[in-house]
């Protein structure tokens, strides 16, 4: 099975193309060139949109902009190509990527996505990982200091453990079916949601 993957949640975007488990094409970049890297990935593999079987779609949770980017282009994509799609949660394609790690992701406002026994969202400070637990991704870069100092390890900033890769995804991608069913992982309400209601 041909699948076309990619992830938009975090601030570096990821697409793969797998067959068959087998990776023909990687890239990273932002969100605003998903398409752009799609293309490229098509091209360079020799592969054609009619050839695509299963879309895998990361679902978040992570910046609400970039959730509904990719879930937009998913949609897009699954319509167009008469494509079936899967979602597949961030916070499990980090851990995919680093097996025996706590994902945590950057939440903005002084929080994190993490995911340990279920995904759920905690200020830095507050969070309690095991002695020598080692923890990956944006948010595990971003409050180095605060994990550190409450016993976690973290990788150097370039690790590429830190990054959701769209292999994982595709790896991950189960249930495939229409696109528009897929929900995005929301651990919180939306910031244009909670200004409303105090409007």
């Amino acid at each position: 099975m041909l699948i076309l993957a990619f992830d938009t949640a975090t601030d570096v975007a990821t697409s793969a193309l797998v067959s068959d488990g087998e990776v023909l094409g990687e890239r990273s970049s932002t969100a605003v060139t998903l398409l752009e890297d799609v293309d490229a990935l098509l091209r360079q593999s020799g592969a054609h949109t009619r050839d695509v079987q299963g879309l895998a779609v990361g679902i978040g949770p992570g910046s609400f902009t970039g959730i509904r980017i990719g879930l937009a282009t998913g949609r897009g994509l699954a319509l167009a190509l008469g494509t079936p799609a899967a979602g597949v949660s961030t916070l499990d394609a980090l851990a995919a990527g680093a097996p025996g790690a706590v994902p945590v992701i950057d939440a903005r406002r002084g929080e994190v996505f993490l995911l340990e026994d279920e995904p759920r969202v905690i200020r830095p400070a507050d969070f309690r990982p095991s002695p020598g637990a080692v923890c990956v991704g944006s948010g595990a870069v971003r409050y180095r200091a605060e994990l550190e100092a409450a016993g976690a390890e973290i990788p150097p900033d370039a690790d590429e453990r830190h990054v959701p890769r769209a292999r994982f995804h595709a790896a991950l991608a189960k249930g495939f079916g229409p696109a528009d069913a897929l929900e995005p992982l929301y651990l919180r309400v939306p910031d244009a949601d909670r200004t409303r209601k105090r409007s």
